[in-house]
C-alpha cells in the first residue's frame, strides 16, 4: 500500500506565504516526478508545479516567480513554498508522485487526501 500524506494547508491574508508538505509511505522501489495540483470550486484540476527526480522543474504561469517546489528524495517528500499569495490561489491542493512499487513493474501514480489553501482577507 502506498499513500501520500499533506500538510500545511490553512487560511492566509493576501501577500502571505503558506508551505505545503507531502510526504510518500508505503512499498515503494522508486519515486518519480512529483508535483502539486490544485482545484477550486467549479474549475478542473490543474498542475501547479512539478519536479523530476533528478530536480528539473516546471511551473504554471499563475504561480512562476511566486512558488517554489522542491523535494528531499531520502525523506520521499514534496514541498510547495508558496509567497506573495492572492485570492486566485484558493483551492485544494493535491500532491501527486510517480511511483514504482517492486522492480520490473510498471510506474503508478498516486495521489494525496488534498489540503485546503483559502487566501482572503
Amino acid at each position: 500500500q502506498v499513500q501520500l500524506v499533506e500538510s500545511g494547508g490553512g487560511w492566509v491574508q493576501p501577500g502571505g506565504s503558506l508551505r505545503l508538505s507531502c510526504a510518500a509511505s508505503g512499498s515503494i522501489f522508486s519515486l518519480n516526478a512529483m508535483g502539486w495540483y490544485r482545484q477550486a470550486p467549479g474549475k478542473e484540476r490543474e498542475l501547479v508545479a512539478a519536479v523530476t527526480r533528478g530536480g528539473r522543474t516546471n511551473y504554471a504561469d499563475s504561480v512562476k516567480g511566486r512558488f517554489t517546489i522542491s523535494r528531499d528524495n531520502a525523506k520521499k517528500s514534496v514541498y510547495l513554498q508558496m509567497n506573495s499569495l492572492k485570492p486566485d490561489d484558493t483551492a485544494v491542493y493535491y500532491c501527486n508522485a510517480g511511483i514504482v512499487r517492486n522492480w520490473g513493474t510498471g510506474e503508478d501514480y498516486y495521489w494525496g487526501q488534498g489540503t485546503q489553501v483559502t487566501v482572503s482577507s
